[in-house]
């Protein structure tokens, strides 16, 4: 009779960039259960938030994640814009797209970095994140910041990138296109690469639906789910496509990041190509009151605010559902019959932000 271990898998691993633990039950070398253990890094930001004014929480927002800031601030903006019942100026809306791109292309990068070095691809790792430098420089170029911007505020933007710095910012998202396109095949067709993602962390589209999988996790599996495709902000303007494949493995999660990484371009391109001269802040006066719901799309998918207000400065409710979170129960439906060696692989490919997710 065969006896199962339970092993603990995290919170520390070399893959992990941030602590999550597994306790994986083993049969015969192969994983039957995932049990998550989380809460290791809890801030308390969704209660701070509520004994801040809402304008001052634009601030507090963006620090939620590190990697999507942008994004964080860009979707409570927008949440307390239809409280208030203001749009934002084109402009405004066209210079959100133009950062939160370049945020889901560090991003991207960031983790395709990672994803090399979990094979030992030391070199190829410091060649994506050489690419990713470059994106950096861009949002330092034009919000005087790498990570935090602080461009985002109620109302549209902080500040403004004046036309005649487009052609040199077009110029610099060619040159780093290029260098994109010529390093993506040491990652999509290396045999080392295919034989450890291949087949491996298979999810099914029926179980991505019935876990509430989100972005490249639910992509992989052919959903076609992308809240940019609403056309909040600018996006109604500008071309792109969804990123899917079928196969639902931890190959085609990576196969969709790097297509999308090419979309990003095209967005910051177009951007820069139909920016409208209008203002960019729509002022705005009195205080936010009722509730309301705003999703917009992350690197990692979805991200879901829930505001409450009563007409003072004080928010009652700010609720942040982030995309790990909710690909977490899509993760414990891939790791059963697995190899041990397979889950740090899998881990990786749901892109795991453990720092927003327990905010």
């Amino acid at each position: 009779m065969t006896k199962n271990t339970v092993i603990p898998f995290g919170p520390q691993h070399p893959v992990l960039p941030e602590p999550l633990q597994l306790r994986l039950t083993m049969e015969d070398g192969r994983v039957v259960e995932a049990i998550p253990s989380i809460g290791y890094i809890h801030r308390g930001l969704e209660k701070l938030a509520e004994r801040k004014d809402f304008v001052q929480d634009v601030f507090l927002i963006e620090r939620v994640c590190g990697i999507c800031s942008f994004i964080h601030s860009q979707a409570y903006c927008q949440a307390i814009e239809t409280l208030l019942g203001i749009e934002p100026p084109a402009r405004a809306k066209y210079l959100r797209v133009f950062w939160a791109e370049l945020h889901r292309l560090h991003s991207h990068l960031l983790w395709l970095g990672l994803f090399a070095d979990s094979f030992g691809f030391e070199s190829l790792f410091m060649q994506v994140w050489r690419i990713r430098e470059g994106i950096l420089g861009l949002m330092e170029a034009t919000a005087g910041a790498r990570i935090m911007l602080g461009t985002c505020c109620i109302g549209g933007v902080r500040r403004d990138v004046p036309d005649a710095d487009f052609s040199g910012i077009r110029s610099r998202v060619e040159s780093l296109r290029a260098d994109t396109l010529e390093i993506l095949p040491a990652v999509r067709d290396d045999i080392t690469v295919k034989t450890r993602t291949v087949g491996v962390g298979v999810l099914s589209a029926e179980a991505a639906r019935v876990t509430g999988a989100v972005g490249p996790v639910a992509k992989a599996c052919g959903i076609a789910i992308d809240h940019r495709t609403r056309g909040y902000a600018a996006y109604g303007d500008l071309d792109f496509e969804v990123v899917t494949h079928t196969e639902g493995d931890s190959y085609a999660r990576m196969l969709v990041r790097c297509e999308e990484i090419l979309q990003s371009f095209g967005l910051v391109e177009q951007v820069l190509a139909k920016m409208p001269a209008t203002p960019i802040a729509t002022p705005f006066r009195g205080n936010p009151d009722g509730e309301t719901i705003e999703r917009v799309e992350q690197p990692r998918g979805e991200v879901l605010y829930y505001l409450r207000a009563n007409g003072s400065p004080m928010l009652d409710r700010v609720r942040i559902r982030t995309p790990t979170f909710a690909n977490v129960p899509a993760l414990l439906a891939m790791v059963p019959g697995c190899s041990t060696s397979d889950v740090p692989v899998i881990i990786l490919s749901i892109d795991p932000c453990i720092s927003c997710t327990e905010r």
